[in-house]
């Protein structure tokens, strides 16, 4: 602290969280009063870097920590050493990181042990579950015990952090910024008018089908799970052949190989590689349905008036599911195909689910964070001023 402008290290590591801070790197940027230095730790390296340039941003150091077949425990270790030597050369006022990932989770222990403080976004989710989602719930938990602002997306998330004994006068609710991002790419979308053309895959989409979303990548559906998945999209493409079911598929052996294994050459299951930002919100606010094991999507759909089936056990959304804009189905394959039929069949039952509000607010995440951020930086700097009279 003490200097003119304090410098806000913000940290990101997979595509994910890349989108969700865009907005809060944009926000300060934008603010005279502070100096960003946008760290990219390299959890995820070309689908990171593709998404910062979509919202015109450049990191200012790149960590690229990752290695082939790289253990948690080895990738956390090449991360905490990496930050510790950025945030040395950096001297960073404040470290802010983002919801659940490694990175996060490196990041906020990198900035603790250097005594920096640490302000957490979509800080307060939880399921309850330590193990599901594994090992995001037990990183994000965490995090909270170390940050000293806390901004949480929802009420609901408020209330879990303030049963965890954080202090209230540290928490702000601000809605997800992921709608700030959401709302920013899709004005951009609709003044272009924008529709993927060859050599994109999407392409190859049919004007008058509707169109069905599909992702599932999630580490507790590897195996028996991305199986039957697949089972249930196999299902559901014999079903409806007026429908496009299109999968982005993870780049990860352990995804990929199932899916295409299961999947590649249904005519109308379109298996396509990681769409960059762009085309996936083009591509959400094309749907009629989606289906994911994604978190992030839980809260965009909604804003876009899109049902979602959340193809897990257990979600750490739960005012998406409280207030009936997602569907749990797990990956069991005959739900997903129950479910989905419901809403493929039952046109009304869809649009009322698609007309229910969406919980995450309205797109203004990132200014509140930035106006709250700013404010207590200047506090904790009269702070240290008055001692040091």
């Amino acid at each position: 602290m003490g200097r003119l402008m304090p410098v806000v290290m913000l940290v990101v590591g997979t595509r994910p969280e890349a989108i969700k801070m865009a907005p809060v790197a944009q926000a300060i940027q934008a603010c005279p009063a502070l100096s960003l230095h946008l760290c990219a730790s390299g959890q995820h390296d070309e689908m990171l870097f593709q998404a910062l340039s979509l919202f015109d941003l450049t990191p200012d150091s790149n960590l690229a920590v990752m290695r082939p077949a790289q253990t948690l425990n080895g990738l956390m270790q090449a991360m905490i050493q990496a930050l510790d030597q950025d945030m040395s050369r950096v001297a960073p006022d404040l470290v802010m990181v983002h919801g659940d990932t490694a990175t996060c989770f490196a990041a906020s222990l990198a900035a603790f042990h250097r005594r920096v403080p640490v302000a957490h976004v979509e800080a307060g989710l939880r399921t309850g579950n330590i193990a599901s989602p594994w090992p995001e719930e037990a990183y994000r938990s965490m995090v909270a015990r170390i940050a000293q602002r806390h901004y949480a997306p929802t009420a609901s998330a408020r209330h879990n952090l303030l049963r965890e004994q954080v202090a209230p006068d540290s928490i702000l609710v601000t809605g997800n910024t992921v709608i700030d991002a959401l709302a920013w790419m899709k004005s951009r979308l609709d003044h272009q008018g924008y529709r993927p053309a060859a050599p994109s895959p999407l392409a190859a989409l049919r004007d008058d089908a509707r169109l069905v979303l599909i992702t599932g990548h999630r580490r507790e559906n590897h195996g028996d799970g991305i199986r039957t998945i697949c089972t249930a999209i196999a299902a559901l493409a014999a079903r409806y052949p007026d429908v496009d079911l299109v999968y982005p598929v993870h780049l990860n052996p352990a995804i990929k190989d199932v899916v295409e294994h299961a999947l590649a050459g249904i005519p109308n299951v379109l298996l396509v590689p990681p769409q960059d930002y762009r085309d996936f919100v083009w591509l959400m606010g094309r749907a009629c349905l989606i289906l994911t094991d994604s978190g992030g999507i839980q809260e965009e759909a909604p804003a876009l008036g899109v049902p979602v089936l959340v193809m897990r056990e257990h979600t750490e959304r739960s005012d998406a599911l409280s207030a009936g804009t997602v569907i749990l189905t797990g990956s069991d394959s005959d739900a997903i195909v129950a479910a989905s039929t419901r809403l493929l069949d039952d046109e009304k039952a869809r649009r009322r689910m698609a007309a229910i509000p969406n919980p995450y607010g309205s797109g203004n995440a990132a200014r509140q964070i930035i106006e709250d951020l700013n404010d207590w930086l200047v506090r904790a700097v009269e702070t240290l001023e008055a001692g040091d009279a």
